[in-house]
């Protein structure tokens, strides 16, 4: 299903990609040595309750996981890249971690990720990794005006992430979002321009480049959800919800107000 939002469903949709930002705002900063992948899904939990709104991921029970995955954020800890179920693990210095958070509220989902290093310790392979996907997503977002094609878009992230010298993964990318959080099209982290869906105005995207250090192959935890670099080697991803719009494309999932 492909959805186009009219404006009064692109207005709440707004809505929720400010909060979703706010959220992971939030948890990055509190995110310290020395804090606990639970509680920031309890962190996460209040603040949704908070907002009125609703979690895409605590009842999500798709045919790749095991289960129901319920938690309320995705956490990823350096060779965990995708669909990171928190557990019982404290946060030490130099730890690449991935927040990935999906909300609903007023009927509208958005959804986001950030990846970014713990504490004081700074490792160049992670510092490079992770400014690799925010400019491949910035390039993806850049392709995405009206007229253009979902191909496009995927060619855009896709050159970026492949002259940065990563192996790409068409396994899971990007994808459509509005009344529920995964929709089509697909989008993948790379492709050929001038193919598949044509972009219109109010249409939702959810743009997700993520990469691994040196491979594109996944392995999956016995969690039933954890997707993990084959090789242990760093991982990152970084995330926007943007709105196609008459002119170009608006990112709905930056901050509006801060949070303590």
């Amino acid at each position: 299903m492909i959805e186009i939002l009219n404006p009064a469903e692109l207005a709440r949709a707004k809505d929720t990609g400010a909060l979703v930002a706010d959220i992971l705002q939030t948890l990055k900063r509190r995110s310290t040595v020395g804090t606990n992948l639970l509680d920031i899904d309890r962190w996460t939990e209040a603040m949704i309750a908070e907002a009125g709104a609703l979690s895409c991921y605590v009842d999500y029970e798709p045919s790749f996981g095991l289960g129901p995955f319920g938690h309320y954020i995705c956490t990823g800890v350096n060779d965990a890249v995708l669909h990171g179920r928190p557990y019982d693990y404290t946060l030490v210095d130099g730890d690449l971690l991935t927040l990935d958070l999906a909300v609903s509220k007023n009927g509208v989902a958005a959804d986001s990720a950030v990846s970014f290093i713990v504490g004081e310790a700074r490792h160049p392979e992670s510092v490079a990794m992770i400014g690799a996907t925010e400019r491949a997503l910035a390039a993806g977002i850049a392709a995405a005006g009206p007229g253009a094609r979902v191909g496009d878009v995927s060619h855009a992230i896709g050159t970026v992430l492949g002259e940065a010298g990563y192996e790409i993964n068409t396994e899971f990318g990007g994808h459509g979002i509005g009344s529920t959080m995964h929709q089509d099209p697909h989008v993948s982290n790379t492709g050929r321009p001038g193919r598949g869906h044509r972009l219109r105005p109010g249409l939702l995207l959810a743009l997700e480049p993520w990469v691994m250090a040196d491979t594109a192959e996944l392995v999956t935890d016995a969690d039933g959800w954890t997707l993990r670099s084959a090789t242990g080697c760093r991982t990152a991803h970084s995330e926007h919800t943007i709105a196609v719009t008459d002119d170009g494309a608006e990112i709905l999932t930056l901050p509006k107000q801060p949070r303590t």
